[in-house]
């Protein structure tokens, strides 16, 4: 059952919910006249009101904004045209080739929902800095550590971003706040987390889970830091592995399945999530979004499933063994029956393979009778006929891409009976990724030997064979592995250099690519926006 004071809060939220329009005019009333005497006088008010700024992220596991700017972009992710399906105008396709410009809708979606928290923060910073009380000083740092987390994505996202930081029409107005550039953002997030981390409650779970807590705070340092060189031109590797050593209190989770199941808010690895739940807090989508018209019979939706999202035949490879798991099909999962109860963290029938090929969905799929599900309107093209059978295989990104080529994203467990809305609360900071994270870190600042160990740490728990060394290539390619559709591999494609590389159905790409456009209706707002270069 899902923790009751994480139930309590968010239904609070949501209850309460203010999600602010997310332009860079952020014109808006000013609740100027909010005080002590009129509003927040108990701890469901105050909770209720922070809590409004926790519900702005969950958009987070819809399609079309900020998560899927960064998937589809880089090489774990694509969704094909099939047909008539997922055209959509070819804005999947250029976010896929990096042919994308500023009119394409999923940057002004994604910069909406990052401006709308920024906006969320802003406010009631503003309300609860007219209370004064000690009580709104502590949420007051809790609010300012959220929106330096929705600075970092801004910052990662499109670099030279607006740099609005107080809910007055005066700062507004001023363009001296536009267009900070890259190294002032970085430096205002760095000096507020510097701030208000030490201000942070450092309780870990209960009435602490699912906020913005210490120990979120120094994970987001870590990355702050992981990618200075990138954003500011300074490496910052030993603040980042001292970021890291901060963190205290977690530990990697016997299952990495459990990470990612239904109920994952016991997990030992899980910083800071998203919290979801069915009912009193929708918006994560995912089985809609990756899974076959046909899954809906598989799974027992209540919904039938969009067939977008899959996974890049190169990248999904990258998880075999040829020695081990010969051929292409790889390991099957045909649904939440194949896994074995005792042992969630390995599908059945793949022994002591990587017990990260539960991150997808793959083989013939099997309906809760024992059939195999068969699709009425498959297509003389796809190689498996009328059986659902998702083949890793992709034949072409356009026009006629398989309807079952891909394996899907199976990274969180879908309950038989689910919903459009999942339960299983959203990974932001996972501890198995601040490993890594100190791993490069000392690898970057010549510790190899240590790196190696950390690394080695996450490959024990996934059942593969240790690295005898530690290199650029293996090391990118263990954090792709651990971190599949976590957020994370667009940026760490950048931080190695192989962003502009070519991969399936993808040319060389230049550097402008590095960070994405300000959308076009943002520039066309008359926010005093300057694009960035090469747009």
């Amino acid at each position: 059952m899902k923790n009751l004071l994480k139930k309590k809060f968010f239904v609070l939220a949501i209850g309460l919910l203010f999600f602010a329009p997310a332009c860079t005019d952020l014109d808006e009333e000013l609740f100027s006249d909010v005080t002590d005497a009129n509003f927040f006088q108990t701890d469901e008010e105050f909770i209720a009101a922070l809590g409004q700024a926790y519900s702005s992220m969950t958009q987070i596991g819809n399609h079309s904004t900020l998560w899927s700017i960064n998937e589809i972009s880089s090489d774990e992710v694509v969704i094909t045209t099939k047909g008539g399906d997922w055209f959509d105008g070819g804005v999947l396709i250029q976010l896929h080739d990096h042919t994308f410009t500023p009119a394409n809708g999923f940057f002004n979606n994604a910069w909406t929902f990052v401006y709308g928290g920024i906006n969320t923060c802003n406010r009631l910073i503003a309300q609860f800095g007219e209370l004064g009380t000690p009580e709104a000083q502590a949420f007051i740092a809790e609010l300012r550590g959220i929106r330096a987390l929705w600075y970092y994505w801004a910052l990662d996202a499109w670099g030279n971003v607006p740099l609005v930081i107080a809910f007055t029409d005066e700062v507004i107005g001023n363009a001296s706040s536009l267009d900070a550039g890259r190294q002032a953002v970085f430096s205002f997030i760095e000096s507020e987390l510097n701030e208000i981390v030490p201000l942070l409650d450092p309780t870990i779970g209960g009435s602490a889970y699912g906020r913005f807590n210490q120990a979120a705070g120094y994970a987001l340092q870590a990355k702050l830091y992981l990618n200075a060189e990138v954003w500011t031109g300074t490496a910052r590797w030993a603040d980042a592995i001292a970021a890291v050593d901060n963190i205290t209190g977690y530990s990697l989770n016997a299952s990495y399945r459990a990470n990612f199941q239904v109920e994952n808010s016991g997990s030992s690895e899980n910083i800071f999530v998203v919290p979801y739940d069915k009912v009193f807090a929708g918006g994560f989508n995912w089985p809609a979004m990756t899974m076959h018209y046909v899954s809906q019979d598989v799974f027992g939706f209540t919904f039938q499933p969009w067939n977008g999202y899959s996974t890049v035949e190169e990248f999904y490879n990258s998880y075999t063994d040829p020695a081990t798991n010969p051929g292409p099909q790889g390991p099957v999962w045909t649904g939440l029956a194949d896994f074995d109860a005792a042992n969630p963290t390995v599908p059945n029938g793949t022994g002591t393979q990587d017990a990260r090929l539960s991150n997808f969905i793959v083989g013939p799929q099997i309906n809760p009778d024992g059939s195999v599900a068969e699709d009425p309107a498959f297509e003389d093209t796809d190689p498996d006929g009328a059986d659902l059978n998702f083949t890793p295989q992709i034949n072409e990104i356009f026009p006629n891409g398989w309807r079952q080529g891909g394996a899907r994203i199976g990274k969180y467990e879908f309950e038989q009976g689910a919903t459009e809305n999942l339960s299983n609360d959203f990974v932001i900071f996972r501890y198995a990724d601040m490993l890594l994270t100190k791993a490069e870190a000392q690898f970057r600042n010549g510790d190899a030997a240590g790196a190696l160990a950390l690394v080695n740490e996450i490959r024990t728990r996934a059942g593969v064979d240790p690295f005898t060394t530690l290199t650029e290539e293996n090391l990118l390619a263990e954090r792709g592995r651990e971190m599949f559709v976590e957020m994370t591999r667009r940026q760490d494609l950048i931080r190695f250099g192989r962003w502009g590389d070519a991969w399936w159905e993808k040319p060389a790409s230049s550097e402008q690519y590095e960070v994405f456009p300000i959308p076009q209706p943002q520039i066309d707002a008359g926010a005093n926006l300057t694009q960035n270069p090469g747009y």
